[in-house]
């Protein structure tokens, strides 16, 4: 789903845009997202978890171990075995 907002450039990089968009045969808009997902994958340090999961169970410790996978998988602190 695509949605319309609204940014506020310097006009001569607006005029650059303009160019490059009309000489590569692109609309702005493509110029734009493809920038900003380089740039998000650039910078995004969010961690990609491979699951999350919500749940109960009687075993006391599912919810101890269960956070400390996930840190684990976040890069936020080493497993037992990684030290």
């Amino acid at each position: 789903m695509q949605k319309r907002t609204t940014i506020l450039m310097d006009s001569d990089l607006l005029e650059r845009l303009d160019r490059f968009a009309a000489r590569s045969g692109v609309t702005k808009t493509s110029v734009l997202a493809s920038a900003v997902e380089a740039f998000l994958e650039a910078h995004d340090t969010a961690p990609d978890l491979s699951f999350v999961a919500v749940g109960r169970s009687d075993h006391g410790r599912l919810s101890l171990d269960g956070r400390s996978i996930a840190l684990r998988e976040a890069g936020m602190r080493p497993g037992p075995d990684e030290d």
